[in-house]
């Protein structure tokens, strides 16, 4: 059970490993772009390349979906990038149904795991395999593995990597549960825990008002989906590229002003630094690199 890009190599690693995947349930296809033509998802893509049956409900709990789901008699169920699911589905198989999430749980349970991970600065995160109860991203931990985060990672460059590590995470998992040989661990909630919830337009909104390293992580965090972006000139301006710097000498520009040649270079003023834009997208056009943005776009 997937939907994005971030599921299909856990799909595709089982097949090639000789698991028998007997139905895939994905989201339905949906109306995208200017066109509103219908989409399929990635892992619906994958799923009819390699010849699977596909099922799209879109209720989950929709006795004809569960009596469908039922016939196929599968032994497990493995959840990736999906949505939350009724106990009747996830109770259904007799070896369970498993998540892969993109985090070290329990921190950073929620629908936005890796962004969240890189705004708040962190220097690690992982992938985690547990089996679904009733609440969010709370079941009993099956394996973990760990991941650094880089200073200049993005969570493009995050997303890729543990896209790769989890897949093989969700075979080595398999493996364990078909020998009877996995841990189950109990998530520890006595510590702090820090949410991932889902990320939405106005979340997206810079505030400069902050040090540049809080920025940038910011920045880093939302690049280049769904981005951060800015006011500039009345005007919606999405960064995608940006370098901190540290800055002494404009102590007459307040957080948020820019400055800029009109040639080379955009600087925005943070409290104690300046970010450096490098790529950036203006509202209704496309995304460009600072030197090309700056020979079409005036700013005042």
């Amino acid at each position: 059970m997937g939907t994005p890009e971030f599921a299909v190599p856990s799909l595709e690693v089982l097949l090639k490993n000789g698991y028998n995947i007997v139905a895939v349930i994905t989201a339905p296809d949906r109306p995208r772009g200017r066109g509103q033509q219908l989409a399929t998802s990635a892992v619906k893509d994958s799923a009819v390349a390699h010849n699977l049956p596909v099922l799209q409900p879109t209720n989950l709990k929709d006795p004809a979906f569960v009596s469908e789901l039922k016939n196929y008699k599968a032994d497990l169920q493995i959840v990736v990038a999906f949505r939350m699911l009724p106990e009747i589905v996830w109770n259904m198989p007799t070896m369970g149904t498993f998540n892969l999430h993109a985090s070290l749980l329990p921190q950073y349970r929620g629908a936005a795991p890796i962004n969240w991970a890189i705004i708040n600065g962190e220097k690690e995160t992982g992938v985690t395999t547990f089996f679904l109860k009733h609440k969010i991203d709370t079941g009993r931990i099956i394996f973990q593995e760990k991941e650094p985060i880089g200073p200049d990672d993005t969570v493009g460059d995050l997303y890729q990597r543990l896209m790769h590590k989890g897949a093989e995470l969700v075979l080595r998992t398999v493996q364990g549960i078909e020998k009877g040989d996995f841990p189950q661990t109990e998530q520890d909630e006595s510590q702090i825990l820090t949410p991932a919830p889902k990320i939405f337009r106005e979340d997206c909104q810079i505030s400069w008002d902050q040090p540049v390293s809080k920025v940038y992580d910011f920045i880093r965090g939302l690049s280049p989906y769904p981005a951060a972006w800015t006011d500039i000139n009345g005007q919606n301006l999405k960064l995608f590229k940006v370098k901190p710097l540290q800055d002494n000498n404009h102590p007459e520009l307040k957080s948020g002003d820019f400055l800029t040649d009109h040639k080379n270079f955009l600087h925005f003023k943070t409290t104690d630094g300046i970010i450096m834009v490098k790529q950036l997208q203006l509202q209704g056009k496309r995304k460009m690199d600072i030197q090309e943005f700056l020979r079409g776009n005036k700013l005042v």
